[in-house]
């Protein structure tokens, strides 16, 4: 089905465009892109909405899984990590490698992001840059966003009109903000971190350009962990907390001279909240349907979000292309119902894992010690990079299990 083309509108930015939009996917990372690129393959007129002047703090870790089947191109993966590394408060370090299974690609966000969109574009979605101001959900059920721009090629404000809105616009959703209650907002960690130069060959404290590190620390952060991310030539360093008061930005500062990396000249500095908690509801039960961290579907514990954006994305376009095609507003529910079955189950596992190990150092101590179990380390990664739990092999989770609660509660547990 096609937009509908009616008079013509003065605050449109370019004639050519089509008076309705059957679609207006607001925000322009990962999961807006993929969901504008989806809606254009199944025949919808689209809209990609986004400011184009913001990189999200992001470690830019994503399976080589995702990276297949999202057909991600060689040159945007800066890196291939096949190991990462964990840090207790004690200083006690434990390798985890990935063997022969698979890799974790590391993009780099400033890149990687208009790629996606440029991607959009080029597949047939029209784009405007800009910053969304308002909604006004109209009688006749369509919607009339009101876009701010730089007002160089088009107006200062614009008027777009579509029959359904995808809100990807991050952890500070602004279509939330206009069209959903407060209290829907999800809980969330803040996350801060600084691109650095990475260092030379011969790096301080063997800094590995192909192992991530992972830092337990409540001195880095109280409540969640640290990281040292490398990206090639660049390197991301951060961490993030819940905690109010907690200085995330000297927290960095500390783990850099930590790990060496004090006099790496940064590149760039950037912040911003991670939703840890997927909201209950993403639809208004109309014509809006909100996506990836607007939603809240960043995983607990990890923080890891590109993989489930860019599926986000996926689903909640074919929610709204079937609500198109029926023209019944339920079914876009069926975006938030087939994540959560897929994943509704890890998710609660990491946001228990969080919960329990991430309270204090004597329990994060106790938590690294247990990342040395070779069953922990096997089912950890086929889990990562096949983003499922591992079914195949239920007696290790049974050992881990047992294993998990010899940890928590100082029980004499047999390593291998």
């Amino acid at each position: 089905m096609t937009a509908t083309h009616l008079e013509r509108d003065p605050h449109r930015p370019d004639p050519s465009w089509p008076m309705l939009f059957d679609v207006a996917v607001v925000g322009g990372g990962p999961c807006g892109a993929i969901a504008a690129e989806r809606l254009v393959a199944a025949g919808r007129s689209v809209l990609l909405v986004d400011p184009g002047n913001r990189i999200k703090p992001c470690g830019g870790a994503i399976p080589s899984k995702t990276l297949k089947d999202f057909a991600i191109p060689d040159h945007l993966v800066v890196a291939r990590a096949h190991g990462a590394r964990m840090i207790a408060p004690s200083g006690r370090q434990v390798e985890m490698q990935i063997g022969d299974i698979g890799f974790v690609g590391m993009v780099d966000r400033a890149g990687f992001d208009p790629y996606l969109r440029q991607r959009a574009e080029q597949a047939g979605a029209h784009r405007l840059t800009g910053r969304l101001e308002a909604i006004d959900d109209c009688s006749n059920g369509t919607l009339r966003l009101s876009v701010a721009t730089d007002g160089t090629t088009c107006p200062p404000t614009v008027a777009i009109s579509a029959r359904m809105l995808i809100g990807a616009d991050g952890a500070n959703s602004t279509v939330r903000r206009l069209m959903f209650p407060a209290s829907s907002r999800p809980p969330y960690v803040f996350a801060y971190h600084e691109i650095i130069e990475s260092p030379e060959d011969s790096a301080p404290q063997d800094f590995l350009a192909d192992r991530c590190d992972v830092i337990y620390d409540g001195r880095i952060s109280p409540d969640f962990y640290g990281w040292v991310f490398p990206h090639g030539p660049h390197t991301s360093v951060g961490c993030g907390s819940a905690v109010k008061g907690h200085n995330l930005r000297q927290a960095t500062t500390d783990l850099r001279r930590a790990a060496g990396l004090a006099n790496c000249r940064t590149v760039r500095r950037e912040g911003a909240p991670l939703p840890l908690k997927p909201m209950r509801r993403w639809d208004n039960g109309r014509n809006i349907l909100l996506a990836g961290d607007a939603a809240g579907t960043v995983a607990p514990s990890s923080g890891e979000g590109i993989h489930y954006a860019m599926l986000c994305g996926q689903l909640c376009a074919d929610a709204v292309d079937a609500c198109l095609s029926t023209g019944k507003a339920s079914a876009l529910k069926q975006a938030r119902r087939t994540f959560m079955r897929a994943h509704g189950r890890v998710f609660l596992i990491l946001g228990i894992m969080q919960a329990v190990w991430y309270r204090n150092d004597r329990l994060r101590e106790k938590f690294v010690a247990m990342c040395a179990d070779p069953d922990v380390q096997r089912l950890t990664w086929e889990s990562y990079l096949n983003k499922k739990l591992v079914r195949r092999d239920p007696f290790a989770h049974v050992k881990i299990f047992f294993k998990d609660l010899g940890q928590l509660f100082g029980l004499p547990v047999r390593q291998k």
